[in-house]
């Protein structure tokens, strides 16, 4: 897997220079730079990088694939898209969205009460906002507000209860009013398609949202009941994330188009958008037979145009204008975890670590014969004798008869024998080696938590690109398994022959070994929980002036242990007492020794939870010498 699969799942975005990862923008740092400096800084533990610059590309990428299909095909409907805040709502990532989607009208999709003030407080008057998910009169009450500041806004019905409570906000709010505005309304409907994968259920009969053709034709009935018809503005249908095959879009693009038709020929003239959803789905794969996408961008974009503009021809109606929320196509490859390794668990298993005797069992004697004199030749062989020697010997050791000191010599020379053989047999690629190689995986102690910041790979098995920042001149030998610091065991990404990662062998107590986990930028954040009270990893955005030059800006630490504490609603100010009152009550500490515990402890609440790398306790060392 030469340079991680970049080439897969990189899109560019990143390049290998020398035996760096960089950035391929502007000057082109080394992600290992950037790391380096805001640690200068004081900052440790793990680190998020967000890149503004790849939310812009994707963005630019996005409308300038539907402008292209648009005018291949003469399409006369519009393209809008807005960004769903369910994927990252966090507010350097949000601040910085509609920062540089400025030149685009890119507009915001809100799914709850908070999402929706954050859409009307971020969102450009003019560009879209669109409102999802179940709603009371409230969150509906909210939208109006929205539509009377000049927000086009769009308030998508899920289910007839919701317009019901749309036809009496708008009796509240425009009854007296001088000039009655109404948001836009939209109706999500349940399609007979549905998508494949872990998300298909978001589409089909038995979805979560959407209104089924008699509810539909209810609500048709309703609106022109009540005067409304004329906001019919949208159709909106959503067939799951991650969409890995295009074949299931098209069939919901021809069941929705049909749809938006006949209610347009009903007289529903107002209508003239379709809101495709999101699910545009982003290549996590690191390895070629892995990949999960078969469509590229600019055919998905001509399937939506050509397929809307077919049903509207054959029908008789006006092309409808196209609208996407597709986040994590905008959101996923903005952002980088940067993680230390701080140990390696296996690294005992070396020749240096063995303990032979003058005398040894006769087993062991031979385990070091193979182990010195293994050769292509005989290495099949070898790793075989090797392999029953060892289930000998630990049954001997159960029975008594080797001590603690022969069971540690075979596990070692077992461990080394594997290694030399799967090194002299790597061309054979068998079933039996790749195997072994479970046995002999290094497992790498990682400072970051797995729930708090890949909660999809926890939670749903979903891989994330994986590589360190350095060393990329150096081929990577061990394979490798990745441990998190949580007290959990599901906080592990394991060892996978199919798809296997291999890293470098290093030795943390002379250098220091960062690992970048790309492609978080969506929903990893936002799902994030704070098992262990592990929180959100020391965040910064790197942007580019115009000489290319980076510049590290908005840094926020991640959360001190009593800001972490409060969140969960713990009484702070009562364990700030609690615990000074048991170091001044203690009679095991001197006057002048309370003081000082005091102080380290406070030092220690300052600080977040993600442990110190051994260099970062060597530099507070010679901090305190100095």
């Amino acid at each position: 897997m030469k340079h991680f699969g970049l080439s897969i799942w990189g899109d560019d975005n990143f390049i290998v220079q020398g035996d760096t990862v960089n950035v391929n923008y502007g000057d082109k740092p080394s992600l290992i730079a950037i790391t380096e400096e805001i640690r200068q800084r004081g900052y440790k533990g793990p680190l998020l990088l967000r890149f503004p610059h790849l939310m812009k590309k994707q963005l630019d990428t996005l409308f300038r694939a539907f402008s292209k299909a648009r005018k291949e095909f003469g399409y006369k409907g519009d393209f809008h898209a807005v960004f769903p805040l369910k994927v990252n709502q966090f507010p350097n990532f949000v601040q910085t969205l509609m920062e540089v989607s400025e030149p685009y009208g890119y507009g915001l999709e809100a799914g709850s009460k908070a999402e929706l003030i954050v859409a009307m407080s971020h969102t450009p008057v003019g560009a879209p906002i669109t409102v999802n998910g179940f709603k009371d009169k409230e969150m509906i009450s909210l939208a109006f507000i929205a539509a009377k500041m000049g927000h086009n806004i769009t308030v998508t019905i899920e289910g007839l209860g919701e317009l019901e409570t749309i036809i009496a906000v708008n009796e509240e709010f425009n009854a007296d009013s001088h000039t009655p505005v109404t948001p836009h309304i939209g109706v999500r409907i349940r399609l007979h398609s549905s998508g494949i994968g872990i998300w298909a259920k978001s589409g089909g009969y038995s979805s979560k949202f959407g209104l089924t053709s008699t509810e539909l034709l209810e609500a048709y009935e309703m609106l022109k009941r009540y005067g409304l018809i004329e906001k019919l503005r949208m159709i909106h249908f959503h067939i799951g994330s991650q969409m890995s095959d295009i074949a299931p879009l098209k069939k919901a693009l021809r069941e929705a188009g049909n749809i938006y038709a006949d209610l347009k020929k009903r007289g529903a003239s107002s209508l003239g958008a379709i809101n495709i959803g999101g699910g545009l789905a982003v290549e996590y794969a690191q390895h070629g037979h892995m990949q999960e996408r078969n469509y590229s961008l600019g055919e998905f974009a001509n399937d939506v145009v050509f397929l809307m503009q077919e049903i509207a021809k054959r029908k008789g109606v006006d092309e409808p204008d196209i609208y996407t929320e597709s986040g994590r196509f905008v959101a996923a490859s903005h952002a980088v975890l940067v993680a230390p390794v701080l140990e390696l668990f296996s690294q005992e298993y070396t020749a240096k670590g063995l303990r032979l005797k003058k005398n040894n069992p006769p087993l062991i004697e031979e385990l070091y014969d193979l182990y010195t004199s293994i050769k292509r030749a005989n290495a099949r062989e070898y790793l075989h004798d090797a392999l029953d020697h060892m289930e000998s010997l630990l049954t001997l050791f159960d029975l008594g008869y080797i001590d603690l000191e022969d069971r540690s010599n075979t596990e070692i020379l077992v461990n080394l024998i594997i290694k030399k053989a799967i090194g002299l047999l790597k061309n054979e690629g068998t079933d039996e080696l790749k195997k072994l190689q479970d046995r002999i995986q290094e497992k790498y102690l990682v400072n970051f938590s797995l729930f708090q910041s890949l909660p999809d790979f926890w939670g749903l098995g979903q891989h994330f690109p994986i590589m360190p920042l350095d060393r990329l001149d150096e081929k990577p030998t061990n394979p490798a398994s990745i441990w998190d610091i949580t007290c959990d065991s599901d906080g592990e990404i394991g060892f996978d022959r199919n798809t296997p990662l291999y890293l470098h062998d290093i030795d943390v107590t002379e250098e220091e070994y960062f690992l970048g986990f790309f492609l978080t930028g969506a929903y990893q954040e936002v799902l994030g929980m704070k098992h262990n009270l592990f929180t959100h990893p020391t965040e910064a955005v790197i942007t580019f002036d115009e000489s290319g030059a980076y510049r590290i800006e908005r840094i926020i630490e991640a959360q001190n242990l009593l800001d972490v504490l409060e969140d969960l609603e713990y009484d702070t100010g009562y364990i700030d007492k609690r615990l000074k009152r048991r170091i001044e009550e203690s009679s095991l500490l001197t006057p002048e020794e309370k003081q000082e515990t005091l102080g380290k402890l406070y030092l220690y609440l300052s600080e977040n939870s993600y442990l110190k790398t051994i260099q970062a306790i060597n530099e507070r060392t010679e901090t305190d010498k100095g």
